[in-house]
């Protein structure tokens, strides 16, 4: 039978530990009858014969893409490859990952599922953002985690004002706000008190950051809608997306968000599920098995 998957890419946390097992994958995909395709700097790592390809090659030609470090390695892929739609599959070398839900003790055995057709493929939404500066497109990019509006290096409050679908929602007083995509609300938007949005559900979440009045709070919108931060006040503010793409942002500026039409897509092995993944790696349940314990 012929593996599910042929021209398979690997891409590694830009560390030495990801050597090995690069090197365990790349072995395992010969002798299934793959051709492993190792992205550049990962190929340097892994001390591999060939010299290694970039993202272009991988998305222009990968049928999957096994991802091997933590949730910021799985981002960077995700987000080289987004208008490719190259299925990704990931391997935990970080602390949490919550992306990356093969385990490095059980990799080889869920590679080999894997590649016997025995997984599932979860599709997960992209936010399409521009930042837009006298009416004219500064930066364009995506995101799969979120979109953010933040104070700078400056210790001072910003004021913006949140309008959907062009109608204005409020003007806020804050540190900033996130826009957190189902993939981004167990990410920075979780740590800022934010809902966490099972991946099925079409909607984004809005979570300002330490707002200067009480009754702000996170709000879940659908992610049909058209959403617009407008910089009113501010003497240093920054727009993120995900961490990597960076702009800095003057009074005026606007920060379009919408669903991209691209998706990502991940593929999991057999009895891969979102709850228990929630509550191993959120400790859910933890103090009732310990009282019930004692």
């Amino acid at each position: 039978m012929p593996p599910a998957f042929r021209r398979i890419a690997l891409i590694g946390k830009p560390t030495p530990e990801v050597a090995e097992p690069v090197r365990a994958l790349a072995g395992l995909l010969r002798r299934r009858g793959c051709i492993p395709m190792i992205e550049r700097e990962t190929a340097a790592l892994a001390g591999a014969e060939a010299p290694g390809v970039d993202y272009a090659a991988i998305g222009a030609e990968a049928d999957l893409a096994i991802v091997i470090g933590g949730d910021g390695t799985m981002l960077a892929a995700a987000r080289n490859l987004a208008r490719h739609r190259v299925p990704l599959a990931g391997v935990n070398l970080g602390r949490l990952g919550f992306m990356t839900d093969i385990a490095v003790s059980n990799m080889q055995a869920s590679v080999d599922a894997i590649l016997e057709g025995r997984y599932t493929i979860e599709e997960r939404s992209l936010l399409e953002a521009e930042v837009l500066r006298a009416g004219r497109e500064t930066l364009r990019t995506v995101a799969l985690n979120e979109a953010v509006v933040s104070k700078g290096s400056q210790a001072r409050l910003i004021e913006f004002a949140l309008a959907i679908d062009g109608e204005h929602v409020y003007a806020l007083r804050a540190d900033g706000i996130i826009v957190a995509t189902p993939t981004g609300s167990t990410a920075y938007a979780l740590s800022a008190q934010g809902p966490i949005l099972q991946p099925t559900v079409p909607a984004f979440a809005l979570v300002p950051l330490n707002p200067h009045v009480l009754s702000a709070r996170p709000v879940s919108v659908s992610d049909a809608c058209a959403i617009e931060v407008t910089l009113l006040r501010a003497v240093d503010a920054r727009a993120h997306f995900d961490g990597f793409a960076l702009a800095d942002l003057h009074e005026g500026d606007r920060m379009r968000l919408r669903r991209s039409a691209d998706a990502i897509r991940f593929v999991h092995p057999p009895g891969y599920s979102y709850f228990t993944m929630l509550r191993e790696k959120l400790r859910w349940s933890e103090s009732a098995r310990s009282r019930a314990d004692c």
